[in-house]
């Protein structure tokens, strides 16, 4: 009798002892992604804004008040202002959108000096931050340097309680759509800081339904 109950506890041992590997290797995949881990440092020191459809201009002409205004960048990307008609403002800073606009008005206005200032800000389409999948509120977000996952997150509404927050995934656009993991699950729900990781412009952040 003794020996069929020292049996039974080594078979509910070893049983244990399976379920809690099986757990430990479920919790591990969980946590692991499909592709390397996203470099928490990725934003470039020489990085300026270009101009995009949907952004506010603040034109000013030094002298000239009349030929000053605030206009819209259209959806074709141009803009007009008085004395200047169809110009290209869209993928130019706004230093150089003020020197084509000088170089506009110098056929009716002697050295003209314009200032070009942004005032709201969109981004071109190739340079904005879009969020799918299981966020609270998918959305695409224009790109301000040194932004990071967890920026894209607060703006997004965190994650909806069906998402596998440690399988996002980062696609990287300018590294030839590139996929590296982030572990968004660890970020927002554990406070995790070392799971924060910078964005690049154009990166698309994927966050996959889990399974329960």
């Amino acid at each position: 009798m003794q020996k069929h109950a020292s049996g039974c506890v080594r078979v509910a041992i070893g049983g244990i002892t399976a379920m809690a590997l099986f757990v430990g290797l479920a919790g591990c995949a969980s946590q692991g992604g499909a592709h390397p881990a996203a470099p928490a440092l990725a934003s470039k020191a020489d990085y300026n804004y270009v101009v995009g459809p949907g952004d506010t201009l603040n034109i000013t002409v030094w002298r000239n008040p009349e030929l000053s205004s605030t206009v819209p960048v259209r959806p074709d990307g141009k803009i007009s202002t008085p004395l200047v008609d169809e110009l290209v403002a869209q993928g130019k800073t706004p230093t150089q959108i003020a020197r084509d606009v000088e170089q506009s008005l110098g056929k009716y206005v002697r050295d003209p000096v314009v200032t070009v200032v942004v005032t709201s800000f969109v981004g071109p389409y190739s340079e904005q931050i879009r969020v799918v999948g299981e966020a609270a509120r998918p959305q695409f977000l224009p790109y301000k340097q040194k932004m990071t996952v967890m920026d894209v997150m607060i703006a997004a509404g965190g994650l909806t309680d069906f998402a596998d927050g440690n399988k996002a995934t980062i696609v990287r656009a300018s590294e030839g759509n590139k996929r590296y993991s982030v572990r968004l699950q660890d970020l927002i729900k554990r406070g995790d800081i070392s799971a924060n990781v910078e964005m690049l412009p154009g990166d698309i952040l994927i966050i996959p339904q889990g399974w329960f």
